[in-house]
């Protein structure tokens, strides 16, 4: 699914209102359409396919997005809906093609509550009590900010109310670029979003107000759209799942890739077993791990199934683990250092050796990251090769940029993309709406998983699936995106079965084949 910032749809909308010559009062019928056919859609049962008799409460601001809200109004009229707008604008600024809606309402005899105070806050409230639906139309997409203390107060009471909420192309009160909400915003049920959908309905909080996401593209012709440079998507079936390689046939364990994971140490050898099982259960026809003597007998048993090599160090991996690391990377088809390692000092340099002396696709994760982050230039051994993938999280990231984890989350698609772009290499940056950045500039924002994912291990199970996914051949982007996602589905798997806590790390690892299954189908 494509993303734009605000001002990409602001482009699209006048290209094709200018260009492309679709004047724009038919846009702002056709999303009007768009959001009515979204009512029918959640009010309609077998008993009551009819909207005849029923009640809507439209909220509606002074711009475009409140002359959608109009529209809205006297096409729910004219299917013989009860339609009360509160209009919280005076008449007399509104203008253009809102205006004309407001007219055309009213010489249908539209009833229009203009809210100038909390005098109105009686008769809203008694309003969403009798109302079977309530349409949010005050603020669209330029909307930056904190919401006004009046119309907070009508937010707040729209949010407590028994009554499904439809949002007109975003909740008011989010951002359309960032997905902040700086003190309200309208927690929709539904939000019918018109052309594309927009960044901040899957950054931030945005999936908590969005709700169920509806993409109209009311009548704007493609060749318009594709004018625009598209760099963000969020991650969808439609992306995933051709990424997903065919198992041939006649394939075995050494067609279907080679992983090597590097890590654990005394008291973190769950972390490098979590990794193990990940790429055996993504499908990774053979998993060596390179671990410190004292653990392996742990490890071995924990992943029956990989082929474990201890190294002469004994609690944690120091540089002294790089020669049997150099004879195992060259047999593997890719190499994931980090999960369980802690860190120690000089196991810097044996990073730095696997960056500098070996071409196959390198992942980073957990202490790895952490020791890369006291010399982040030796990220510049990969720059052009477009193999090496981070995967940190927003604690480890800032560690990484020189900031603080609360920088991060304010500002994780720009900090994401432009550290992909500095380090040259596919940044994933873990957290809910995980975020997959490209050095070529393109974002790609995950749509699966859940809280159930906040506990230990998850992480490392995500680096043992992308490793998995590389060994079978599919590109280190479209392996970091397919990880990520269906690593996110599993645990939504799991979110059905037991709820947002209680399971953990193994279980997701060891749902990750019912998850690829599911998408292949």
């Amino acid at each position: 699914m494509r993303l734009v910032s605000a001002a990409q749809m602001r482009n699209i909308d006048a290209r094709a209102i200018n260009t492309f010559g679709i004047p724009g009062i038919v846009l702002m019928e056709n999303a009007a359409l768009a959001v009515v056919r979204g009512i029918k859609g959640l009010l309609s049962d077998d008993r009551n396919k009819t909207l005849r008799g029923r009640k809507a409460v439209i909220l509606v601001g002074k711009g475009n997005n409140g002359g959608d809200g109009l529209a809205i109004a006297r096409q729910l009229s004219v299917l013989e809906m009860e339609v009360t707008v509160f209009l919280f604008a005076n008449p007399s600024t509104l203008s253009g093609d809102a205006k004309t809606n407001y007219n055309l309402f009213q010489n249908m005899g539209g009833k229009i509550v203009a809210v100038e105070d909390e005098k109105q806050i009686r008769l809203f409230k008694l309003a969403l009590r009798q109302a079977d639906v309530a349409v949010d139309a005050i603020f669209g997409t330029g909307f930056k900010g904190e919401v006004p203390e009046l119309i907070a107060g009508y937010i707040d009471d729209l949010n407590k109310a028994e009554v499904p909420v439809v949002c007109v192309d975003i909740p008011s009160g989010l951002e359309a670029d960032t997905g902040r909400v700086h003190n309200i915003a309208v927690k929709g049920d539904i939000t019918v979003t018109f052309g594309l959908a927009k960044l901040g309905h899957f950054l931030g909080e945005g999936p908590l107000y969005t709700g169920r996401l509806i993409v109209d593209q009311i009548s704007i012709p493609e060749n318009v759209i594709a004018e625009e440079r598209i760099f963000a998507y969020a991650l969808t079936p439609d992306i995933v799942s051709p990424l997903i390689p065919a198992r041939h046939p006649h394939g075995h364990k050494g067609t279907h890739g080679k992983v090597l994971l590097v890590g654990g140490s005394i008291g973190m050898s769950g972390a490098i077993v979590l990794a193990g099982r990940a790429a055996c259960r993504s499908g990774a026809g053979l998993v060596q791990i390179v671990v410190p003597e004292a653990i392996v007998e742990t490890v071995d048993l924990g992943v029956i199934e990989a082929t474990v090599w201890p190294v002469k160090d004994y609690e944690v991996l120091t540089d002294n683990s790089w020669s049997l690391i150099e004879e195992k990377v060259r047999q593997a088809n890719v190499c994931a250092v980090g999960p369980g390692l802690k860190q120690e000092e000089s196991f810097l340099r044996v990073i730095e050796n696997i960056l500098k002396e070996t071409d196959i696709p390198v992942i980073l994760d957990a202490d790895a990251l952490n020791l890369i982050s006291r010399n982040t230039s030796l990220l510049e051994l990969r720059k052009g090769k477009g193999n090496l993938i981070l995967t940190p999280h927003p604690g480890e990231m800032a560690r990484l940029c020189g900031c603080t984890a609360g920088e991060v989350q304010a500002n994780r698609l720009e900090i994401a993309l432009s550290k992909s772009l500095e380090w040259g290499a596919i940044v994933v940056l873990k957290g809910a709406g995980t975020i997959i950045a490209s050095p070529d500039g393109r974002v790609f924002i995950n749509t699966t998983g859940n809280a159930g994912l906040g506990s230990g291990g998850t992480g490392d199970v995500l680096t043992g699936s992308i490793a998995a996914w590389i060994a079978q051949g599919v590109p280190p982007l479209g392996a970091a995106c397919l990880g990520v996602y269906l690593h996110g589905r599993a645990a939504d798997i799991l979110k059905e079965q037991y709820g947002l806590a209680g399971f953990v790390a193994s279980e997701v690892a060891d749902y990750l084949p019912k998850s690829r299954k599911e998408l292949e189908q």
